[in-house]
């Protein structure tokens, strides 16, 4: 086992996942993301915990 893993606690261990999203909406993601100096990756690991804190509701769709 690798130390970046022997260092963090079980809680703290990345995991892989996939969606899958509009194209139009992965390419408009990913130049936000430059633009801002970060990551795709950090943006939706944000709104995640956003969303499960209680501080973003999503809307209703018809």
């Amino acid at each position: 086992m690798s130390k970046e893993n022997t260092d963090n606690t079980e809680s703290e261990r990345k995991k892989n996942t996939s969606l899958r999203l509009n194209s139009k909406t992965l390419k408009a993601l990913k130049i936000k993301a430059i633009e801002e100096e970060t990551s795709v990756q950090k943006i939706v690991e944000q709104l995640i915990e956003d969303y499960l804190d209680g501080h973003i509701k999503l809307k209703k769709r018809k």
